[in-house]
């Protein structure tokens, strides 16, 4: 057999070496992105300072990227958009009472999404969406109205099943959610350089979060006494 050429071989691991490197450049460029909208915001990020990040020229980000808003818009898929077929697929598959399933998921949710960089990206559309009103239609549509709709359907789960009182399901979804936005929110803003004393535990603010959703602020009456918006004689 012919002896191998030392110079085809070195030439071959460097053309695979480029090849993975190719292939690895997109995944590069979205966490650059990511990290770069969440220090900066949209609009005071350039498309320049990530492809720097990232270790390649524009030029090369463009390539995998028409555009900034473009670059945004794949952050956001990678990182929240794209798991809700997965986060869907758990619902369906859940066993449990719904109480453990909300406090599943929003424990999940802290896990995969609010203890990362990705939450960051709550709080840009929060401050700049007016200003990118085609972006603010985009995050709408991809993880606004899927978030919503999940949410929705694990309050009426509770509530077919008689685990939960009959409620407002629009308004209901809110007040799952209100908490999830502030720690998030929080994690961003002031909890950045929180005074002593005002730091926030984020395993036992969701806790405290939702069994307080669950079991409401009101004290239950006494047995056998009158309900507390029984009207009197």
């Amino acid at each position: 057999m012919p002896s191998s050429c030392p110079i085809c071989e070195i030439a071959d691991k460097v053309r695979a070496k480029r090849e993975r490197r190719k292939d690895a450049r997109p995944g590069e460029l979205l966490a650059a992105a990511l990290e770069l909208f969440v220090e900066k915001g949209f609009a005071a990020t350039r498309a320049e300072e990530v492809a720097k990040r990232a270790g390649v020229s524009k030029g090369t980000l463009f390539l995998y990227f028409a555009s900034k808003e473009e670059l945004f818009k794949a952050v956001v898929r990678e990182n929240i958009s794209g798991r809700f077929t997965e986060w869907n697929a758990e619902f369906e598959s859940f066993q449990g009472s719904t109480a453990d399933l909300l406090r599943y998921s929003v424990r999940a949710w802290w896990e995969r999404i609010g203890s990362t960089k990705a939450s960051g990206i709550t709080k840009l559309m929060m401050s700049e969406a007016s200003n990118f009103p085609e972006l603010a239609s985009f995050y709408q549509h991809e993880v606004i109205q899927p978030g919503h709709d999940l949410l929705r359907r694990v309050l009426q789960r509770g509530v077919d099943q008689g685990e939960f009182e009959p409620m407002d399901l629009k308004y209901g979804v809110y007040i799952v959610l209100a908490p999830m936005l502030f720690l998030a929110m929080w994690k961003h803003s002031l909890g950045t350089c929180s005074a002593a004393g005002m730091e926030i535990d984020p395993d036992h603010y969701i806790t405290v979060q939702v069994d307080t959703i669950l079991l409401g602020l009101t004290k239950r009456p006494a047995t056998g006494a009158a309900p507390l918006n029984a009207k009197a004689p």
